[in-house]
């Protein structure tokens, strides 16, 4: 074994959150045709790689120390105030961003200038994002656990 319990369960959610943000980053290139590298490190889009992570590390944790575990029990609650925070409030969040974006873009139509910078809205995800994730961290810290590092 590569790794003690705690650091595969920790490089598993890592990883899985790397994978996904690469993932994205293919994505885009395929439908925009080039590369954006900031893309590594924005929030938003598919899949979610917050819910990548903490499935990882859940799923880990849960094989290791078993379903009925009092540290999977933690870990999945994590895990689920993460999820529900991504779709929720953040997505919530960058739809009122959009929104005082284009009164901002009104009230100031005749002095652009004084618009200033635009606020981030692509801060959360669609529950289809999260649930994505979910799946690709949950498959990768199976697959790291039984295939690549057991």
């Amino acid at each position: 074994m590569i790794f003690n319990n705690g650091l595969e369960a920790l490089f598993n959610g890592v990883m899985a959150a790397i994978v996904a943000q690469i993932l994205k980053l293919i994505g885009y290139l395929i439908t925009h045709r080039k590369l954006n590298f900031k893309i590594l490190t924005t929030t938003g889009g598919m899949p979610s790689s917050h819910s990548a992570g903490v499935i990882g590390l859940a799923t880990t944790v849960a094989i290791i120390d078993g379903y009925t575990s009092v540290t999977f029990a933690i870990a999945l609650g994590y895990a689920l105030v993460v999820m529900y925070d991504a779709a929720g409030v953040r997505r919530s969040a960058g739809k009122i961003a959009a929104v005082l974006n284009r009164i901002k873009e009104d009230i100031y139509a005749h002095k652009p200038e004084l618009i200033g910078d635009k606020l981030k809205e692509l801060l959360g995800h669609t529950p289809f994002e999260v649930f994505v994730g979910a799946i690709l961290g949950f498959v990768l810290a199976y697959v790291n656990h039984y295939f690549i590092l057991g």
